[in-house]
């Protein structure tokens, strides 16, 4: 019942625009992060279905436009309940990415150029044991003959686990992403409070109180 707690709660709280942008601040260190108005994130529909007929309900996909553009990128955020990594996890995310091009593709929903736009795949993961998975898919392709290799496939993804210390990569005052990382890492009531007081500083507003009830929800469930 804890597990399902858990699973649910992360989905809601991945559900608030405010934690997709935290995500992106504090743990994408690239700089093209910058050029995002991240005011316009906007939740899409992930309901992709596999060639096995099975749906990636617990998948979500954003979209934010670039900053001074009408174009988009797109934010695909695979939530991984597992207790241990998957080995061909890069290969599910080729197959997912595939699904979600085509979906763009068929709805039209291109560039200013006719292109596909940009994905960001993203594998949150929820176990204690560190990842162990290749973040390649080339990785999981055997050694081809020279010049072979530039007809095989080529695609990463960024992986964050919620329970390994590590710190975001933003020099933001506050990140709500942190916080509930660093809850998965506690193991000291002390910390849990310290942490919760914080949280609590900074959902003040009005318009986060949806947000509030996302962490209360999380918090009595687990």
């Amino acid at each position: 019942m804890v597990h399902h707690g858990h699973d649910h709660g992360y989905k809601r709280l991945f559900s608030h625009p405010v934690m997709i942008a935290d995500l992106l601040r504090g743990y994408v260190k690239d700089p093209w992060v910058e050029q995002l108005d991240l005011q316009t994130l906007e939740r899409m529909n992930a309901s992709y279905v596999r060639s096995d007929l099975r749906e990636r309900a617990d998948d979500m996909v954003w979209r934010v436009r670039w900053r001074d553009e009408k174009t988009f990128m797109y934010v695909y955020l695979l939530l991984e309940f597992q207790s241990t990594s998957e080995r061909f996890m890069a290969l599910r995310i080729l197959n997912y990415l595939a699904l979600l091009y085509e979906d763009l593709y068929q709805r039209n929903e291109l560039t200013t150029s006719g292109l596909l736009p940009g994905v960001l795949p993203i594998v949150l993961y929820q176990g204690t044991k560190p990842w162990r998975a290749p973040q390649e898919v080339a990785e999981l392709i055997a050694q081809v003959p020279g010049g072979l290799e530039a007809y095989q496939p080529k695609l990463g993804y960024l992986l964050l686990e919620a329970n390994q210390p590590g710190q975001p990569r933003s020099s933001e005052q506050h990140n709500l992403v942190e916080a509930l990382f660093s809850l998965e890492q506690s193991r000291e009531p002390a910390d849990i409070e310290r942490i919760l007081a914080k949280l609590i500083d900074w959902l003040t507003l009005a318009e986060q109180r949806e947000l509030r009830r996302s962490f209360t929800v999380w918090i009595k469930e687990v």
